[in-house]
This record gives structure tokens, sequence and C-alpha cells, in this order.
């Protein structure tokens, strides 16, 4: 690529540095010859929101329904994945409590939310609230979260560990939880 050098005259480029429409003829060039990378594109602007590592437009919302609708827009296999976990919880979790939250499913019992469950392009993430106070703490420290937020990122449903998970989620439930409401 062909770079500019600074003149020291009014107008000159920065030293080292492309100009703007160099820069657009190289992105051109990357789409045209890389066919993966085309399609990487293609699929990224088809994605929602929150596919794309930003947070959902769902509204937060306590309740099944609001989690049960969150799920359903997903697109597969993150729709599959987040359908598992929610159906995990339900099974392992007497009186679980459900709420779209932050552009995510949330899970509680009792006072608080203890765990998350959101899609994202490429995996889901199952968060803990309070993870680095689990056993044995899950290997993934989730950006943005919170510094005792651990989890995992799920991009089947294979990847899913039913028997770990579920004691995750057990033990998650029986420490406090964050996000009660005022009563």
């Amino acid at each position: 690529m062909a770079r500019t050098v600074d003149t020291g005259k009014a107008g000159g480029k920065a030293a080292g540095k492309p100009a703007a429409g160099q820069i657009a003829a190289k992105a051109r060039s990357k789409v045209r010859t890389s066919g993966v990378r085309a399609e990487a594109l293609a699929v990224a602007a088809t994605l929602p929101v929150a596919m794309t590592g930003r947070a959902s437009p769902a509204k937060a919302k306590d309740g099944d329904a609001p989690v049960f609708a969150y799920i359903r827009s997903l697109p597969q296999p993150q729709r599959g994945i987040a359908e598992r976990v929610d159906a995990l919880a339900a099974r392992t979790l007497p009186g679980l409590q459900r709420s779209v939250k932050w552009g995510m499913a949330w899970y509680g019992v009792g006072d608080g939310w203890c765990f998350s469950c959101g899609g994202f392009a490429g995996h889901v993430k199952l968060t803990f609230g309070r993870g680095t106070s689990l056993t044995p703490v899950p290997p993934v420290t989730p950006i943005g979260m919170g510094k005792d937020s651990r989890g995992v990122n799920l991009a089947s449903v294979a990847d899913l560990d039913e028997r770990q998970a579920a004691s995750w989620m057990k033990q998650a439930t029986a420490i406090p939880g964050f996000g009660k409401k005022k009563r």
C-alpha cells in the first residue's frame, strides 16, 4: 500500500498514514479476494444486535414470557443452546425466577439475580455473577460484567456440560444475588 509523507506544508498527509481512498480500496480488495471474509461480513450484517457483542434491544422485564420471547428471537444454534440452558435451570432450581435485564435472560431464586444466558455471534454466554465463588471457577472471564463474573461460552448444545452447569446454578443461587428489588 502506498504511504504518503509529511511535507511540512499545509495540506500534507501525516507521516506514514495511508490516504482515506487507499484504505477504502484495500478494504474492497479484501472483500473481493476473500470469500470467507465477505461471507463473515454478510453474516454479521444480518445478525440481531444482541449477536454482535452489544446489548440486545430486548426490554427489561421480569417474568417467564419476556425470557421465552428473548430466547425465541435468537437464531440457531444460539436459540437451541439457550433453550437447553433454560430447561436445565427449570429442572435444577425450584422457585426459579426469570427476567430480561441488560439485554439478556437472567435467572435467580429468592432475592436477586445469579446467572445469565445471552446470545452472541458464534456462541451463547452462560455467566455467573459471583462466578469466582463457584467450585470449580468457570473458565471464562466475560468482558464488562464485573470482576467476580465467570462463565462459559457455548458454541453448540454439545458444549453444555449439564452436570457441571447444574452444579454451578445450585451454588450460584446459594450466594446472595444482585439487583434485588426494592420493597
